[in-house]
């Protein structure tokens, strides 16, 4: 069986780790264990990676070829329409996992926080808790995903960019790791950077909690993102889906 073949079952078995069916009985996967899964979830994407950018390449190289023999009057339009949109496939399919990495790495960071949370003493409203990976500040106001157009017009507003949107709600991340994220919203922002120092500043003057990720690691930005909502509660076990 050659590698090719070997990779798509090995991503297979990577998944069914991250999703299986739920087990009468079955106790929650500790923290360690969903930092685990999670990093190898990334990892299959990862390796999956080289041969989504050789696909966009090489469609690249037969759609050029195909124009070519269409200027000679040697072959068809059609045939080079063809390649066209075979390269737009690959391009999207090659976008759409960076687009899971850049998740997966978030999925680790959250992974990884579930561990630090599982070890700091309950906040007390109010509080600002501060550790090398993230920060936590419990609220005391309500937050409800219909308050997300006033953290757009902020950010707007603030930035004259949008907001940098990673997760709304639920998302089938969350679910191959148990977490329930239906009432939270990821931002893609650093929160050492000036587009995170102000979200976080400007959520805390309103009383919104949040957990801000640095990354899975101390010194490393790989996932970073704010989580705005409460800490995202796990299920008694991850979702199939």
């Amino acid at each position: 069986m050659s590698a090719m073949s070997r990779r798509p079952i090995a991503c297979a078995l990577v998944l069914l780790a991250l999703t299986g069916a739920p087990v009468t009985g079955a106790s929650s996967p500790v923290p360690s264990e969903l930092v685990s899964a999670a990093r190898e979830y990334r990892a299959s994407l990862a390796d999956l990676l080289p041969f989504r950018e050789d696909a966009v390449a090489h469609a690249r190289e037969r759609l050029a070829t195909r124009r070519q023999l269409v200027e000679d009057g040697l072959i068809a339009r059609r045939e080079a329409d063809v390649a066209a949109q075979a390269l737009s496939a690959a391009e999207a399919a090659l976008a759409s996992t960076h687009a899971e990495i850049a998740q997966a790495e978030r999925m680790v960071a959250e992974a990884a926080a579930a561990a630090v949370l599982a070890s700091l003493p309950p906040s007390k409203p109010g509080a600002l808790t501060v550790t090398p990976t993230l920060l936590r500040f419990h609220g005391l106001q309500d937050w409800s995903l219909a308050q997300v157009t006033r953290v757009e017009r902020f950010f707007a507003e603030r930035f004259h960019r949008a907001l940098p949107v990673s997760a709304l709600g639920q998302t089938p991340a969350h679910d191959r790791l148990g977490f329930d994220h239906r009432n939270a919203l990821d931002v893609a922002v650093h929160p050492d950077s000036p587009e995170g120092q102000a979200l976080m500043t400007w959520l805390r003057a309103r009383g919104v909690s949040f957990l801000a990720f640095r990354g899975a690691v101390a010194g490393e930005a790989t996932g970073a993102h704010v989580h705005i909502g409460e800490p995202s509660p796990r299920r008694a076990s991850p979702r199939a889906g």
